[in-house]
This record gives C-alpha cells, sequence and structure tokens, in this order.
C-alpha cells in the first residue's frame, strides 16, 4: 500500500488533501484585515513592489489580464488604472480560491467605482477560464500557498495566448549580507506578535512566514516556470531579494 502524499504547510507536513482548506481558514481569518497587515508588516513596501511588478507589466488598453489569487485586487486595481492612463481600458480578472477575500475586493471596488475588473471564485490549479484567451497573466503573493506549483504554472500557461506574458511577485530568498539574520528574527518573532494585535490570528502569520522559507529559491522557481512550458524567464529581487518578480513568455 502506497504511503500518504503529503504537502507542506509551514513547517508542517500535512496530507496533501488537507492544504488547501488549512490554506482557506488562514486567509479567511485575515481577509479583514488583511490590506492593513500588509501595510504593517512591510512598513508600506509592498506597495513599491506592486507598483514596480505591474510597471514591469506594462499593461496595454485592449489587454485582457488574469490576475490570479488577488483576492482584494491590489494589482487587478493597479492594472486597470495605468491602462487608463495610457488612453484605453484593459480588462482584468480577479480569480481567488477565497470567497472571503473576493467580497473584500469587491467592496474596495464599489468604493472606487472601478468598472474594469470583474472577479470569480476559482482554484490556481484548475483555472476556470478558457486555453489561449488571456493577454497576460499575473499572480503575486499566492503561489507558494498552492499545493501543486506545477499545476498551477501549467494553468497560467494554458490560459495565456500565443505571446501572452506571465508575471509573478512572490517573497523569495534574501542574497544580502547580514539582512538574511535580521529578516529572519522579523519573520519569526515580529510578524506572528502583529498578526495577534491587528488580524487577531497569530498563527496565520507564523504559517506566513514559515510557507516563505519553503518556498524556493529565485532559480529554482525559475526552473519551475521553464519546466512548466514557458519561455525566456528572467528574475528581478526586490530589497535584497526578500521578495522577487519572474517574467516569462508563452511563445
Amino acid at each position: 500500500m502506497s504511503e500518504p502524499t503529503t504537502a507542506s504547510f509551514g513547517f508542517r507536513e500535512v496530507p496533501e488533501h488537507e492544504k488547501e482548506d488549512l490554506v482557506r481558514e488562514v486567509f479567511s481569518s485575515v481577509a479583514q484585515r488583511y490590506d492593513v497587515m500588509n501595510d504593517l508588516m512591510s512598513m508600506g513596501v509592498h506597495r513599491l513592489w506592486k507598483d514596480a511588478m505591474v510597471e514591469w507589466l506594462n499593461p496595454q488598453p485592449g489587454q485582457l489580464v488574469l490576475d490570479v489569487a488577488g483576492g482584494t485586487g491590489d494589482i487587478a486595481f493597479r492594472i486597470a488604472e495605468l491602462a487608463r492612463s495610457r488612453g484605453g481600458n484593459a480588462g482584468v480578472v480577479v480569480c481567488d480560491i477565497n470567497s472571503q477575500m473576493i467580497a473584500e475586493g469587491v467592496q474596495r471596488a464599489l468604493q472606487m467605482d472601478e468598472p474594469d475588473v470583474c472577479w470569480v471564485c476559482g482554484d490556481a490549479e484548475s483555472l476556470p477560464v478558457p486555453d489561449s484567451s488571456m493577454d497576460a497573466c499575473t499572480i503575486a503573493f499566492g503561489i507558494r500557498n498552492v499545493t501543486h506549483i506545477d499545476a498551477a504554472l501549467a494553468q497560467m500557461r494554458r490560459v495565456l495566448k500565443p505571446g501572452g506574458r506571465f508575471l509573478c511577485l512572490e517573497f523569495s530568498h534574501v542574497d544580502a549580507p547580514g539582512l538574511d539574520a535580521l529578516y529572519e528574527r522579523y519573520s519569526f518573532s515580529v510578524l506572528p506578535r502583529l498578526g495577534e494585535w491587528v488580524a487577531k490570528d497569530g498563527e496565520a502569520y507564523r504559517y506566513l512566514a514559515e510557507s516563505i522559507r519553503r518556498f524556493p529559491a529565485q532559480a529554482a522557481f525559475a526552473q519551475m516556470i521553464a519546466r512548466a512550458g514557458l519561455s525566456r524567464v528572467k528574475v528581478r529581487n526586490l530589497a535584497g531579494g526578500i521578495a522577487a518578480m519572474h517574467s516569462a513568455w508563452r511563445l
């Protein structure tokens, strides 16, 4: 009899079929305070990283963009706004597995009177989007929470048109001497306490810190992207490798 398959949930190994529900519970718990926590735990730097991602994407009027695990809309709103600044509209679809995160995003869109973003609840490993239908596919701070990263990458390639762009922003591995030890202490001492104070869930932010440590380093993730059939993979580090952007194309 074969051994049951497991998946990493932070530093724990859990039955593979349980990871999706565990991740959903984490984000359901923090959904209402998610954007506030992002500002606090990054001291606002996540906004600069997201700006850098969308600038590198360089969205154009008339394009269709899928933002996977886009919950509260940070990337989608930036894409829509930048396209409008260039004289037209881009259609942006946010796909997230967590309905509570989507609800927060929809509420933000209503408050902002944002007409160019639509929302769908769906799994990154089985995107509810037709083949070859998107000009670009983005995912920010979501890929490390997927049970099968290779399956999610294959799905994002599937939905891209030939010539379409894949762009991922994710926490990564620090490559600046001295910063790695400081970041380690911050992640495991400060973040859970901040999560307990603001989001009333310190364990959720302990999981997030652990999931960052379990995520592949820049070069290893670039190889995974290439194995999924995407080409011309490039990497840009941010803040000494605390985060990294990976770009690739469906050719």
